[in-house]
């Protein structure tokens, strides 16, 4: 009962309500007390008038009167005249005075939370004024024993029917609980069950009907959270199924190219005018159907191997990069340079940081050759208390807005025209296996600079 939403809820207001009547039954007890001590000044008022009709009465009535005004005495002040008109014998001293002609409300529950916590039968004096204005004060002395208990027995009935009251007080609300909140949300919960055993059929996807505000709004949540996943699924499966068949092919058209591209080797030595201007086009058009194909199958793999790290002196591996990128260069108006410096060593894998320089590198190049007009990459590096970082930068015309929404992930990101979109999405997964991250920093028609950042840490992945 405790582990459910009803139960808490019947609980707590249970004990709500409780809480409520008991702040209540306080001032209610009090108040009892001071009607209950009024009653026994007018009951004593009316038995002075027996005295008053006859200034000689007997013995036996005058204690039958106290008796049933349950007092001892009875003094009644007339005309600035105090007069004791009922009395019989005092069996002990008086121990407080109680005035009720103008209390206060914190004097009178004061005064009725003592009467409560006293058990001893005492003996008090009670002043009120007189019924119709029959004169100017009445006094009486009375024990505490009856009051005492009619305030207890009050008291406990008001707590029974504070207890009924709560309990059908929280029986109608958890009712009501159940039927508008409770229900809703068992629906739910046994629609998000039933999509997760089958999160591919659109069928599960819930339906929001639910008529709170608050809930409807869940459910809308939950409607387009579950719309959304169930396509991701289904892309992600006819793109499980389309990238198969790709690597198959490509794997093939790979093989194919390689013959092809030994056969133009022999076609460029063709004394042919025609054949010796077309050769070149033709070989730069296998060479990129080959790359693609290799850059389609190595990204087609399940993951890239973990790095194996060690202290790598970085100017080496950028010298590798641009001197490898100068063959390209040969006629080329773009020019390469590095200002790491020569003693900056930090923890990577050496091949692994050579592909990622070198592909961003081999993107600037190509950027600035579609421009037709001179430019420069620079690659620079420095270190931080806790982490290294490599900056490549080029004065190229700067990566278009639309490329940037998507520019780490494959066959999205390609700003070339026929590139395959795969260089940068490698990139980036080398550098989160070290643990770093590869960011375009910045990008305008002036240039752009990618940053890679890689930790000092321990080593550990």
């Amino acid at each position: 009962m405790l582990n459910t939403l009803s139960g808490r809820f019947l609980i707590l207001t249970t004990a709500f309500v409780m809480l409520a009547e008991v702040l209540i039954l306080v001032p209610s007890v009090a108040r009892f007390r001071e009607d209950y001590l009024r009653d026994r000044l007018e009951r004593a008022q009316i038995a002075s008038l027996a005295l008053l009709a006859d200034d000689m009465i007997e013995m036996d009535l005058e204690a039958e009167l106290l008796e049933n005004a349950e007092v001892l005495n009875v003094v009644l002040r007339r005309d600035e005249v105090r007069q004791l008109v009922l009395s019989s014998p005092i069996p002990q001293p008086i121990s407080a005075t109680h005035d009720l002609r103008d209390p206060g409300a914190l004097t009178l529950i004061g005064d009725a939370l003592h009467q409560l916590l006293s058990p001893e039968n005492e003996l008090i004096r009670v002043i009120g004024a007189p019924v119709r204005d029959a004169g100017l004060l009445i006094e009486v002395t009375m024990e505490t024993r009856g009051l005492r208990a009619a305030m207890i027995e009050y008291g406990l009935r008001i707590l029974i029917l504070s207890a009924v009251i709560s309990v059908l007080t929280a029986l109608l609300l958890i009712f009501a609980v159940r039927l508008l909140l409770v229900k809703p949300i068992k629906g739910v919960v046994r629609n998000m069950q039933r999509y997760a055993a089958a999160p591919e059929d659109a069928r599960g996807i819930i339906r929001p009907t639910a008529g709170i505000r608050e809930l409807r709004e869940a459910e809308d949540a939950l409607s387009s959270l579950q719309t959304e996943l169930t396509h991701a699924l289904k892309q992600k499966e006819r793109l499980a199924q389309l990238g198969g068949a790709v690597a198959r092919v490509s794997h093939d058209l790979r093989n194919i190219l390689a013959s092809a591209q030994l056969i133009t080797d022999r076609i460029e030595a063709s004394e042919d005018p025609l054949v010796r201007r077309l050769a070149p086009k033709l070989v730069n058009s296998i060479t990129r159907a080959v790359s693609l194909c290799e850059s389609t199958l190595a990204f087609g793999r399940t993951e890239e191997p973990a790095p194996t790290l060690g202290l790598v002196r970085l100017r080496d591996v950028v010298q590798d990069v641009i001197d490898s990128e100068n063959l390209s260069l040969e006629a080329s108006c773009i020019a390469l340079d590095s200002a790491v410096p020569a003693t900056l060593n930090l923890r990577a894998d050496p091949e692994q940081l050579f592909r990622v320089i070198l592909n961003l590198v081999r993107n600037a190049r190509q950027a600035l050759e579609s421009t037709g007009r001179e430019g420069r990459i620079s690659v620079t590096a420095g270190e931080e208390e806790d982490r290294w970082w490599i900056r490549v930068s080029d004065t190229g015309p700067g990566v278009p807005a639309k490329v940037r929404e998507h520019l780490f992930q494959p066959f999205h990101g390609g700003a070339r025209k026929g590139g395959s979109g795969l260089g940068l999405a490698i990139a980036s997964e080398l550098v989160r296996g070290h643990g770093g991250h590869l960011t375009l920093s910045a990008s305008s028609a002036e240039g752009s600079t990618f940053e890679i950042y890689l930790p000092k840490g321990d080593g550990t992945l």
